[in-house]
């Protein structure tokens, strides 16, 4: 906790140096993440409230939080879609993502971690470490960001912080750094111990802007517990950071005065290899200030992490394979990643970018790296919720809005328009959908406005598909889960009046086959007076599940040591299998897990041509597709159900009724009554579990479930399948 801080005022934006590097230094870009209703969004609107950005409390319960300003998040009591904002605290400018906790919306997490520095993971103190806590912990990993632990709702009965600091390492592989202590637990609890300074904190006011700064010395009725937990934290931060551990191990032992464990913390933070865990009660206005303390010494500005490798793109604007380093300062030229784009109905659409490295200025031209796109930056927004401060220009660090961008989607790179090196930044992962429902309007004349918000909702939403069955010629909605498409047929009715007629939800399944073929096939037709010819022989074979698709050229040169046919020739062949793919033979699902491997090609010398290969690639691989046993592929969510002991044998049952595995049972943190289930289940079975559960339950049981992996269908269920949605 920063000096004087039971006298500190909201401190004023500071006046942050241009052109060098001061501004970035001071500059953090955190997201907050965690379960639904561990107290993400709640956090959130203390942090406002304590750094002047807002004047009084938004409550999640109450409809009225900030950051939650969309009328179904309102409704819900959820978050549905990341809000940014931008505070300051100690001088430092803090840069805030608040990401949902539920599942359907895991691409708003996803997307918001591939532009942050760090995070905040949020843990509830009953509940510890939640599926979705998982969830998002894993996306952190895979990008590499830096986070801090707040264990939140230390009010609770039931609540304690060894639970979750056991869970952080068991379930999550973390190394956790204790640095804060709870004084009291449940009803009694009054604030939280530093154990860096050895300090008392407690947070008076009926808002928790007072605080009360106690030191703990050898006299006081804290300190033994204290002491130890602080050795404790000195021997654990040892472990992972080596100036500690030369000190743990010299004469100083233990006693590490606060500034260097401080440094220490740092280091161990921005490296990844701890986790500072503090904790508090965020309802409960207890605890919030110091984890501001913490985001600004422990997580890293943008000049405290690697430069940033972007790859070259070759003159015909490919990926040319070499990358060069961008690094975060004014002078390097300008990269930026648009993550988030979402439609205001007066100014079009608002595209959300972080700034890399370099500056840009209103009125510049853009270069849409991604789409090959001249854009230009008519307005900037800081933006604060859905509220927008319109701001000159944007340099390293900065998170911003963009109004002018036409043609930019999510995960699109922007450099300026007349810079000699254009680059582009890889991507971001998103979810393949796992749920559809037919949707049509229910008059002729809604149809342009249906189609209209259809658009807008798959440029905002990456992971919103829409697709037209070919053999019914519906529209189809593919999404991830239930509640995911519930919100979107929701927003079409309030912000685009369109009142639509929308079928049941339907599994997305996947296809695949079940055994190797080989198949020779010789296209030989006369199209418009003109011969097109073309041979060629594949192999079609499964491979291991999870694997993707691929296609793998294996032809041998011919007697002149040339290749069978040409390049131009060997590209249709790939890019006719690849759109093959995209539809089954069984029910028209995508492909997935299948090897194509080209055996042999041969070309007629004047006949041939790219067309007549495209045409020959395609039809092989849907011949040999069908011929090599065509097999379904349903996805399979991981559940965990919390339900009171009397109904375990109940949800058991149904669940196993349900195709679903059981994996194991667990007391549930913080009750003596509840058990934990967790089972592996079909989707399939899982749409309108939550009435079901209800039911069985009487409404005391709750569950949550994410994807876990696509598996593949018996014979017999197979056919039942094939029949239903066939139709015969």
């Amino acid at each position: 906790m920063a000096p004087n801080a039971a006298q500190r005022s909201f401190l004023p934006p500071p006046s942050f140096v241009m052109a060098g590097i001061e501004d970035i230094v001071r500059t953090r870009d955190i997201g907050i993440m965690a379960h639904i209703d561990a107290g993400k969004t709640t956090t959130t609107e203390r942090i406002l409230y304590y750094t002047g950005i807002t004047h009084r409390i938004g409550e999640v319960h109450d409809g009225a939080a900030v950051m939650d300003y969309m009328p179904q998040e309102q409704e819900r009591g959820i978050t549905i879609t990341a809000a940014a904002t931008t505070c300051f605290w100690r001088e430092h400018r803090i840069n805030i993502i608040d990401t949902p906790g539920h599942v359907d919306f895991t691409v708003e997490v996803e997307r918001s971690l591939r532009v942050l520095d760090g995070a905040v993971a949020v843990f509830d103190a009953v509940s510890g470490v939640e599926p979705q806590s998982e969830t998002v912990w894993r996306q952190a990993d895979r990008y590499g960001v830096p986070r801090i632990a707040f264990v939140n709702k230390l009010d609770r009965v039931g609540a304690t912080l060894e639970r979750t600091v056991g869970m952080l390492q068991e379930r999550l592989g973390a190394h956790p750094l204790v640095v804060q202590l709870p004084i009291g637990l449940e009803g009694a609890f009054e604030g939280v111990i530093d154990l860096l300074e050895l300090r008392a904190l407690r947070f008076g006011g009926e808002l928790g802007d007072k605080v009360e700064v106690e030191p703990i010395g050898p006299e006081h009725a804290l300190y033994d517990e204290a002491a130890e937990a602080r050795a404790a934290l000195v021997e654990a931060l040892a472990e992972v950071d080596e100036t500690l551990e030369e000190l743990y191990l010299s004469d100083a032992g233990t006693d590490v005065s606060a500034t260097i464990l401080r440094e220490g913390l740092r280091r161990a933070t921005v490296a990844g290899r701890g986790v500072p865990v503090l904790c508090g009660s965020s309802l409960k206005n207890k605890g919030v200030q110091p984890l501001l303390d913490a985001i600004v010494d422990y997580l890293p500005s943008p000049r405290d992490l690697p430069p940033v490798d972007a790859e070259l793109l070759d003159k015909d604007g490919l990926p040319s394979g070499q990358t060069v380093p961008r690094r975060p300062i004014h002078g390097d030229p300008f990269l930026a990643l648009a993550f988030k784009v979402i439609f205001d109905p007066h100014r079009g659409p608002l595209v959300f970018f972080r700034v890399y490295s370099g500056t840009a200025k209103l009125k510049q031209a853009l270069w849409n790296s991604t789409r090959a796109r001249k854009e230009r930056l008519q307005r900037v927004l800081q933006v604060h919720a859905n509220k927008t401060q319109e701001i000159e220009e944007v340099g390293p660090g900065d998170i911003a809005a963009a109004v002018g961008l036409k043609f930019t989607a999510t995960g699109d790179t922007l450099v300026l328009a007349d810079d000699k090196e254009r680059v582009v930044l890889a991507g971001m992962q998103i979810p393949e959908p796992v749920i559809f429902r037919s949707i049509e309007p229910k008059t002729a004349g809604d149809q342009k406005d249906l189609d209209e918000a259809l658009e807008r909702f798959g440029r905002e939403d990456p992971s919103f598909k829409v697709r037209v069955d070919p053999d019914s010629g519906q529209t189809l909605i593919c999404g991830q889960g239930e509640l995911h498409l519930e919100v979107l047929i929701d927003r079409m009715l309030r912000e685009y009046r369109v009142d639509a007629a929308v079928g049941k939800p339907q599994v997305a399944y996947r296809e695949t086959v079940g055994k190797a073929v080989e198949l020779p096939l010789e296209y030989d037709r006369e199209i418009g007076g003109k011969r097109q010819y073309a041979k060629l022989v594949l192999r079609i074979e499964p491979v291991t599940r999870g694997e993707g698709n691929s296609f793998v050229d294996a032809t041998e040169p011919g007697p002149d040591g040339k290749p069978v046919i040409s390049k131009l020739f060997l590209t249709a062949i790939r890019e006719s299998v690849s759109d093959a793919q995209t539809r089954g033979t069984l029910l028209g699902y995508p492909v997935e897990d299948v090897r194509a491997t080209l055996l042999d090609a041969q070309a007629h010398d004047t006949d041939s041509s790219e067309a007549s290969f495209r045409a020959a690639g395609s039809m092989a691989f849907m011949q040999g597709f069908e011929a090599a046993r065509p097999t379904l592929l349903e996805p399979v969510m991981a559940v965990e159900v919390v339900v009171p002991q009397d109904f375990t044998g109940a949800v058991v049952s149904d669940l196993n009724g349900r195709r679903g595995r059981i994996m194991g049972m667990e007391p549930a943190p913080g009750s003596s009554d509840a058990q934990i289930v967790r089972a592996e289940v079909p989707l399939a079975e899982m749409v309108g579990y939550a009435t079901a559960l209800r039911s069985a339950t009487q409404g005391r049981a709750s569950y949550s479930m994410h994807f876990s992996h696509n598996s593949d269908v018996s014979a017999d269920l197979q056919a039942s399948i094939v029949e239903r949605l066939r139709g015969y």
